[in-house]
Formats: C-alpha cells, sequence, structure tokens
C-alpha cells in the first residue's frame, strides 16, 4: 500500500437504504467487515520525469490487495518478492506480525509518458492471524474467476460467492466483486451477501430508490444487504464486505491491530528500522512526526 496521502472528503448521509459516503474509511463507518480502507488511485497521467516512487514502508495486521486499471508498478518487499503488476492482475500481500515494501515505476517505463489508475485496499486479518508469518501471492488475470449474467459482466477479485471462488487466499469470509454493464440493468443479488456489505461506483451510475449516485461514492447497505438498484449504461461498480470481527481495529499509519500494543510495538520496531529490509533498497519512509511517542 502507498504512502500517498489519502484525502477523504467527509460528506456522508443516509439517503434510504444507504450510508453515502466517498472512499473507506469516513467519518460514519470506519469498516465494513474486514474491509479497512480503500483508495482509488488515479486516473493520472505522468510525464517522462514523473514517476511512481513509494520508499519501503511497513505494514502489520493486514493484507493489500492491489488491482490496476491502468498502468504498472514494481512491488519489492521484505520477503524477497519482486513482481511487476499490470492491468487486470491482483498483488495480495498479508503484512501478519510485519513485512515491508516499496512500490515504484517499473525501469523501462520511467522516461517515458504513462498512466496510473487503480485500487488499493486493506483487509484486516482475524485477531487469532493478526501476528501470522507474512507472505505475498499474485494472481494473473486469466485466473480470475469471469462470468455473464443479464448482461451484466461479473468478476471475483477477492473471497466466495455466488458460487464461486477467487484464487486470492483470503483469511476470512469476505466477497470482493467486480459489474460492468453496457445497457441498463437490475441488479438484484442482495440475498446472496453475508455480513455487512457495501458498494463502490467507479464509473457510471446507480439508481435507487429513486435516488442517483454517481463515481466516487460509497454506498453502505444499512441493513446487511444491498437492494436492488439499476445500474446505468457503461457503469463499472466494486460490491464488497464480509463477516464484521467481534473485536474492533486500530488503525494507525499503515498498521492495523486490535491493541495498542501492537500498534505501540510496531511504531518502536519501525523508528529502531529492526524491520527486515527490502533487498536493494536503502531508502524508507519515516514514521509520521507527530506521532512518534
Amino acid at each position: 500500500m502507498s504512502n500517498i496521502k489519502l484525502i477523504i472528503e467527509e460528506r456522508p448521509s443516509n439517503i434510504g437504504n444507504f450510508m453515502v459516503g466517498r472512499l473507506l474509511p469516513f467519518r460514519e463507518k470506519r469498516m465494513v467487515g474486514p474491509f479497512a480502507f480503500i483508495d482509488h488511485m488515479g486516473p493520472t497521467c505522468m510525464s517522462d520525469y514523473e514517476n511512481l516512487d513509494v520508499p519501503p514502508h511497513p505494514h502489520i495486521g493486514l493484507s493489500t490487495l492491489t488491482y490496476l486499471f491502468e498502468g504498472s508498478i514494481m512491488h519489492k518487499d521484505s520477503l524477497g518478492t519482486e513482481m511487476e503488476i499490470k492491468p487486470g492482475q491482483i498483488n495480495w500481500m498479508t503484512a501478519g506480525k510485519g513485512i515491508v515494501h516499496s512500490e515504484r515505476t517499473p525501469e523501462y517505463l520511467r522516461s517515458s509518458n504513462k498512466m496510473l489508475h487503480g485500487l488499493q485496499i486493506w483487509v484486516a486479518l482475524p485477531k487469532e492471524l493478526e501476528e501470522m508469518e507474512p507472505s505475498f501471492f499474485h494472481v494473473p488475470e486469466n485466473e480470475i474467476p469471469e462470468w455473464k449474467t443479464d448482461n451484466i459482466a461479473f468478476k471475483l477479485i477477492a473471497g466466495e460467492i455466488l458460487g464461486k471462488k477467487s484464487p486470492v487466499p483470503v483469511y476470512s469470509p469476505l466477497y470482493l466483486l467486480e459489474l460492468k454493464s453496457t445497457t441498463r440493468q437490475t441488479v438484484t443479488i442482495g440475498n446472496h451477501l453475508f455480513g455487512e456489505s457495501a458498494l463502490y461506483i467507479l464509473e457510471g451510475s446507480i439508481e435507487s430508490e429513486g435516488n442517483t449516485f454517481g463515481p466516487k461514492q460509497i454506498l453502505i447497505a444499512k441493513d446487511s444487504k444491498l437492494c436492488a438498484f439499476d445500474m446505468a449504461e457503461n457503469t463499472t461498480i466494486y460490491i464488497f464486505g464480509g463477516e464484521p470481527f467481534p473485536e474492533e481495529r486500530i488503525i494507525y499509519w499503515n498498521f492495523v491491530a486490535s491493541t495498542k500494543e501492537l500498534i505501540e510495538k510496531a511504531k518502536e520496531k519501525w523508528l529502531a528500522q529492526t524491520f527486515d529490509k527490502v533487498p536493494g533498497e536503502s531508502e524508507f519512509v519515516p514514521l509520521p512526526e507527530q506521532n512518534k511517542k
């Protein structure tokens, strides 16, 4: 997950069956099931002298999911992984007790114009697994389950639902679905969802109970089920959620944990630079100044 500053527009409201906000977390809703963070990157056009360069930074207590629509990112981590992620592929990095990674524009693109557009997501780990050994998993585009129903193209990025299962190794019951429409369609999959559920509009619009919602809005179902809604033509949405944890999660910088003690331990470890290193990297992102103590 990048160290790029997340800007949250605090405009949550209640409309019909939904709480409505922008990005996750927002003021009225900190998590949806195990999902703790969603960052919609771009679309950004970078010139030949502009590149993504996020130096090594740490994570604990979560899995990160990177899913690109345009562009390319070179991922390197303290496990020794070096993986380029391209559009339609999935990078799934599980931090557990601690991992460090960097994200940069690949070398062969650094002197050319390029685009960057995608989603970066944090999924908290269950309490009994939040100090598990770190791991990394890459899924090629052709291994992601895809199908069509009523002229809507579905893709199951992570989790298990609607009789399908993604190869991404998740650690709690959850789902992350992509839906694309080319014509106006009604979606009625609410009864198949479980736990808490929400919907993110990437492009286009949806209508529900006489209300229209547009790009970069998150709709969180009040009753844990998304009601029927209409997708406009040329619309792309993401439906995500799952079973919530019984304990609250603390989110500090790049750390997610069930206790303050684990957060403080990670802060001290990063300040002392005793996390494992990313091979070939000497830079690092410092702990935020105002919160070192």
